[in-house]
């Protein structure tokens, strides 16, 4: 579909009141009314501690409930936690669980497709950041075939049926309680509840928008997903999003132990204590893998344009054979082959032999990311 054919389509489009009016008046209190209060009779401390609470208690519920959790089934959690996300979650005023989660299945499935996918980053930066949601656009559709699995959970059918009356209460119980408590009701309303709604609608649209726009490709280029550290620090950890689109069932989005990442944190802590079990990962190897394959392509890349491309492609050609050589020797560790030896050598699968066969092989790969890193910086275009 053409450029103009799609935006045409976009001013055809009936516009959705609901979010259109939700996005505009809250936005607009938080420009005017919330620096004009602060300005004209203070914010007491106990109403910027309680913003900053209930965005992150609101941003979690979003970011390891809505989307690890039950999006994407990167682990599992025991019902008291996953209640505490679906009350949290509507205080987000992001609509329900089954609504949120079957349209981000079909942005994963058909992610960049400006026909399919309902917040197609290709369709511009204002579209995939709330576009969107403020006009009814036919990609925009829900249908909860994708998320039948959802269905069988009591708690997000419960949030189901009451989600307007669990999100008012949420916004309106909780700002009012705390302001009676500290005596600052409207510091607590204008802080805790207009400008947390704001900020936390905010942070998560940037992982559609800018974190499908600006930043870094390691893992895969086959989409407009990118890993952001900056908007990783606003989004709770799914800045990491080029990680996440090829990764897309691993609990965590920051792998690295110095990457931003409170919900893969808040994740592993609470299977500490038995909130959650069955946390998803993907081996080293893969990641290994996957940094590997791009590495390759961008050395490709810069060998098409450089006058020297004879000198460096039987470099090129033998740092290839070898990481085909990695991939055939895993591929036969995980194979059949092995099945009897892990089940008479289980000691040696689990302290020796293969353990560190794998080890080998996932060292193997890392240090030829960094040779073709340098080989791709060496490469005169």
């Amino acid at each position: 579909m053409s450029e103009y054919s799609q935006s045409t389509m976009a001013k055809q489009a009936p516009i959705n009141w609901v979010p259109a009016i939700l996005f505009s008046v809250t936005g607009l209190l938080a420009l005017t009314v919330v620096p004009w209060y602060g300005f004209s009779y203070g914010y007491t401390l106990a109403a910027v501690v309680a913003y900053i609470v209930l965005t992150s208690l609101t941003e979690l519920a979003i970011t390891a409930g809505y989307h690890r959790l039950w999006s994407h089934n990167a682990y599992q959690a025991h019902w008291s936690l996953r209640l505490w996300f679906a009350l949290f979650g509507a205080m987000a005023l992001q609509n329900t669980v089954l609504h949120w989660c079957s349209g981000h299945r079909v942005h994963h499935r058909h992610v960049d497709d400006v026909d399919l996918d309902p917040y197609s980053a290709k369709r511009g930066l204002w579209f995939s950041h709330m576009g969107w949601m403020v006009r009814n656009y036919k990609s925009s559709d829900i249908n909860f075939d994708n998320v039948k699995n959802l269905m069988k959970d009591p708690i997000v059918m419960w949030q189901y049926k009451y989600y307007n009356w669990i999100a008012v209460g949420m916004n309106i119980a909780i700002p009012v309680a705390l302001g009676l408590i500290f005596g600052d009701i409207w510091g607590m309303v204008l802080l805790a509840g207009i400008l947390r709604i704001v900020t936390t609608h905010h942070f998560t649209f940037f992982i559609n928008s800018i974190a499908h726009k600006w930043g870094s490709q390691p893992y895969t280029d086959e989409n407009t997903a990118r890993d952001n550290h900056f908007f990783a620090f606003l989004t709770f950890g799914e800045g990491y999003h080029n990680y996440h689109h090829i990764f897309q069932n691993d609990y965590r989005n920051g792998i690295k132990w110095w990457q931003w990442d409170p919900t893969k944190w808040l994740i592993k802590s609470c299977s500490w204590v038995g909130l959650a079990s069955n946390l998803k990962t993907v081996s080293n190897f893969k990641i290994q893998r996957a940094k590997n394959q791009m590495q390759f392509k961008r050395a490709q890349a810069r060998l098409l344009k450089s006058q020297q491309a004879e000198q460096w492609s039987d470099i090129l050609e033998r740092e290839y054979e070898q990481f085909r050589d990695n991939l055939a020797q895993w591929t036969e560790l995980q194979s059949g082959k092995y099945q009897e030896a892990k089940r008479t050598l289980e000691a040696k699968w689990q302290n020796a032999a293969l353990r560190t066969h794998y080890k080998e092989l996932e060292y193997a790969l890392k240090m030829q990311h960094k040779r073709l890193k340098l080989l791709t910086e060496q490469i005169a275009a």
